[in-house]
């Protein structure tokens, strides 16, 4: 085999961020935990969680060799990959290549966590291929992005070199046929070592306005399938253990993807082999151990380094003043000022301020229709203030939300015309808002994202205004309606807001927004996911004497069904009644006491999935598993007392400190205890070892 390996570039962004060390036929870099070594044809990278080995061949690509967990001791793969992964769309050209070697500490955004990257590039005459990993030292993801200098042209997917063709009806073990060495354009091809493996799809939903059932699992335990599957989710757990690895693909969901691929994770049961698929974006595996509530952990922590958690910053109550529907007929300075003062007095940490704060018309203005996703050919000053609701700007009000202790928002689309080719003019204008009003937080809505190039510039978009504003703008991508990057597609740039919910036309119901929350948050950080409530007192009669309706509530449940996420108090603030204010208000201040603690934890969903009639609730176990938040919900069912198991919480000793809601509650060793008198109720209790 002829390989130059060699170290073509190190880049140090400081005198003591990378730690190299040389071999006679290869280098090692360290930051921190983090360390990636090549070495003769093994890459290897890995920190003090995880480790990865690749065979690299004398054409640049690579083939899998191990995958070891070290928190459980377990090496997930029996053999080498069957084929090289990642192998490019279009069949590469056969020719050696040269190695060269980058290797950098570095934020890819400002809102990550530091990270070892390595850029690895095989040299060819004809054709050159990109590696980008990256490692973590606080999670076990390992990630990784490639890409090939040649045109992308998807080679055919075939199953000439399947280890399992159509069944013949013959049940002796066939010899195996000679076959020509044809390779599918995998990302990855992996031969599992454990015998018995669990293999689960997890599809979500946006598009919210048309789907209110946003997770669905789909689980295999099989050793002869063989199947395919498009998502963004995919995770394998050994049954015997429950340690397993997660596939997670950073990307819209396949629906949304501008580039389409047939498929994301293909099993080859009785072989116990995995290929996943699907070029263009980056894509980890993440181990895990102790089964689902392990899972929820490793999925939130990888999470949390791609886009930290920042108490001043993440997790806002905001207000939005749409979910009342006056839409754009109130917006106004003197309206807004009225929110600002009801806000303060509410609990509200962002005033946001929706459709109808700018000069041109929407097309759900109240006043007729306008303009929608191409807003700059409408009208060039389209994202100017409007200048008879705001005479004097946006700034007395983003001065009187400062003085009360708020932020202030806004509700902006990118223009779409030619494929988002105004990208750069969109973020200027959201940073000179940011600089010169002090604008902070901005709903992103009316995204057209039907080409490649669109998809790239929105990201050029996103990423432009966190770098001038060193991620201190917060984006609320919203998910309930178009083609979007919603809930993977764009990690960095905010909370996803959810859904769109209104009592107007009875479908708002404060069970199904719970058990969105619920279901996504198995998947996705909590605080990533923008969640509503709203004023139960209007449109009492949509609802008739149904026992769910939102009425049945008491205001301070209807938060409490949302403030493990990023809350969205989705009415005007300043028309609810006095009621409201006496029973939200005292649990609103009590959670912006606890919830740098809550947002910092592992937020597991505890109990049924939230049906309306279970219980059910969240926990938060702090990161040293000597404290836990747990809220309990007795939905509409007759038992008044309820006994669950708090997982990654075996403390013995407990002190149990009820912070919210009506009942009683007792904790020991991993088990809770709690009895709710009422129903349509909750607890919020705060657990600490002692």
């Amino acid at each position: 085999m002829h390989l130059s390996l060699r170290l073509y570039r190190l880049f140090i962004l400081s005198a003591s961020s990378l730690l190299l060390l040389g071999y006679a036929h290869g280098e090692r870099v360290e930051h921190l935990s983090c360390y990636a070594e090549w070495h003769d044809d093994v890459l290897t990278i890995g920190n003090e969680l995880v480790e990865r080995q690749w065979r690299i061949q004398p054409e640049g690509l690579l083939r899998s060799l191990s995958f070891y967990d070290k928190v459980a001791d377990q090496e997930w793969l029996r053999a080498p990959g069957r084929q090289p992964a990642p192998f490019p769309e279009a069949a590469p050209a056969d020719e050696a290549r040269t190695m060269e070697f980058t290797a950098v500490k570095e934020k890819l955004s400002p809102v990550e966590a530091e990270s070892l990257i390595l850029h690895a590039k095989a040299v060819g005459a004809e054709e050159t291929f990109h590696y980008r990993f990256q490692i973590f030292p606080d999670s076990s993801g390992i990630s990784l992005i490639f890409s090939s200098n040649q045109p992308e042209t998807p080679s055919t997917v075939t199953n000439a070199a399947n280890e399992s063709d159509l069944p013949t009806g013959l049940e002796n073990t066939p010899e195996s046929p000679s076959r020509i060495e044809k390779f599918d354009p995998a990302l990855e091809d992996l031969k599992l070592a454990p015998s018995h493996l669990r293999y689960t799809q997890v599809e979500f939903k946006d598009q919210t306005d048309n789907h209110d059932e946003l997770v669905f699992e789909r689980e295999w335990l099989t050793r002869v399938d063989v199947f395919d599957a498009r998502c963004n989710v995919f995770h394998i757990e050994d049954v015997l253990t429950e340690n397993g690895l997660i596939f997670l693909k950073q990307a819209p969901l396949p629906h949304a993807r501008p580039v389409q691929s047939p498929w994301d994770a293909k099993v080859f049961s009785r072989a116990r082999r995995v290929a996943f698929a699907g070029h263009g974006y980056p894509w980890t595996i993440i181990p895990y151990q102790g089964g689902r509530a392990g899972r929820i952990a490793a999925m939130q922590r990888y999470q949390r380094c791609l886009r930290e958690y920042e108490p001043e910053r993440d997790g806002m109550l905001l207000s939005n003043t749409w979910g009342d529907r006056s839409r754009d007929a109130r917006v106004s300075e003197s309206f807004l000022m009225k929110e600002i003062e009801a806000g303060a007095r509410f609990g509200v940490d962002v005033v946001q301020v929706d459709d109808g704060w700018q000069y041109g018309k929407s097309g759900n203005s109240a006043f007729g229709k306008g303009a929608w996703e191409d807003f700059r050919s409408a009208n060039p000053d389209f994202w100017k203030p409007h200048p008879k609701r705001f005479p004097n700007g946006l700034k007395p009000l983003v001065d009187a939300a400062e003085a009360k202790g708020m932020q202030f928002g806004l509700w902006f689309g990118p223009s779409a015309e030619n494929d988002m080719a105004t990208w750069e003019a969109d973020a200027d204008l959201l940073i000179d808002y940011y600089k010169n009003d002090g604008i902070n937080y901005v709903k992103v809505d009316a995204v057209r994202m039907e080409t490649k190039l669109a998809e790239q510039n929105l990201e050029k978009m996103y990423q432009k205004v966190l770098d001038a504003s060193n991620g201190e703008l917060v984006f609320d991508p919203d998910a309930t309606a178009g083609e979007r990057p919603t809930y993977f597609g764009s990690i960095q740039a905010g909370p996803v807001f959810v859904e769109n919910r209104y009592t107007d036309w009875g479908k708002y119901w404060p069970h199904r927004t719970l058990r969105n929350l619920w279901s996504l948050g198995q998947y996705i950080d909590p605080v990533r996911l923008r969640m509503e409530f709203l004023n139960n007192t209007r449109n009492t009669g949509k609802y008739g004497d149904d026992p769910l309706a939102p009425a049945r509530y008491a205001p301070d449940t209807l938060f409490a069904t949302v403030m493990f996420s990023s809350p969205l108090a989705w009415f005007e603030v300043s028309s609810l009644p006095e009621s409201y204010y006496e029973q939200a208000a005292p649990l609103i201040h009590t959670w912006k006491q606890e919830r740098e603690a809550i947002f910092s934890g592992d937020i597991i969903p505890i109990g049924e999935r939230p049906d309306g009639v279970a219980w059910t609730g969240f926990a938060s176990i702090a990161k040293d598993r000597k404290r836990a938040h747990i809220l309990a919900f007795r939905e509409l069912n007759d038992a008044d007392t309820w006994v669950t198991h708090i997982p990654l919480f075996e403390a013995d000793d407990t002190a149990t400190t009820i912070l919210g809601g009506d009942g009683t509650a007792a904790f020991h060793k991993g088990e809770l205890r709690v009895t709710i008198p009422d129903q349509l109720e909750y607890l919020f209790l705060r657990v600490n070892a002692e």
